[in-house]
């Protein structure tokens, strides 16, 4: 004899031993469903877009640039030291348009005043780190875009599973509550 398999859509058929929380049950594991196989992997493109738009429009906004070192850069003193040995050192630069600049950016410590050295700039005139490579920003965006997607699927995947441990508890108290009401009756009738 075969098990009874009640299928993927028992829990929207009409039955007497269907519970509300069934019906709620159900909804969760649709929904969880859809935004797995829809949402997560929607959102993952349009946020993997954006990623690659920024990182394109850094492309257009950041221009090399020589500027020259105000003072010679010494370690210790006002200069930060970083990790790689580089000091903080303020740098001078006239920018296409005629106006002067002036900014702080890491230079080697071995620099002295009137050095020349290439750093890049944006949009603004201030020192920036150089835009990342065509194909380091196309990595970047899928790695987001990607990391997105699995981020949505875990998040919806585990508020699924928190929903159904609550109905689950649900279910089991209302099934003690019952018992206490009718178990007594049981042993009445099996004597």
């Amino acid at each position: 004899m075969r098990a009874y398999e009640p299928g993927p859509l028992w829990r929207w058929r009409s039955n007497p031993m269907r519970r509300r929380e069934d019906v709620i049950e159900g909804w969760v594991l649709l929904a969880t469903c859809a935004v797995i196989a829809v949402g997560a992997p929607l959102a993952g493109v349009v946020v993997g877009q954006a990623t690659a738009d920024g990182l394109a429009r850094q492309q257009v906004e950041r221009h090399p640039a020589t500027v020259v070192l105000v003072r010679s850069a010494q370690p210790g003193g006002d200069s930060v030291t970083t990790p790689d040995d580089r000091v903080v050192g303020t740098v001078r630069w006239t920018a296409p348009d005629g106006t002067r600049h002036e900014d702080r950016t890491l230079v080697a410590p071995t620099l002295a005043a009137g050095d020349r050295i290439a750093v890049w700039t944006d949009q603004h005139h201030r020192v920036t780190s150089p835009p990342l490579t065509p194909s380091e920003a196309a990595s970047q965006a899928a790695a987001t875009g990607a990391l997105v997607t699995l981020a949505l699927a875990g998040a919806a995947g585990g508020g699924c599973c928190a929903v159904r441990a609550a109905l689950d508890r649900r279910r089991a108290r209302a099934g003690e509550a019952e018992w206490r009401r009718v178990g007594p009756q049981w042993g009445r009738a099996a004597r």
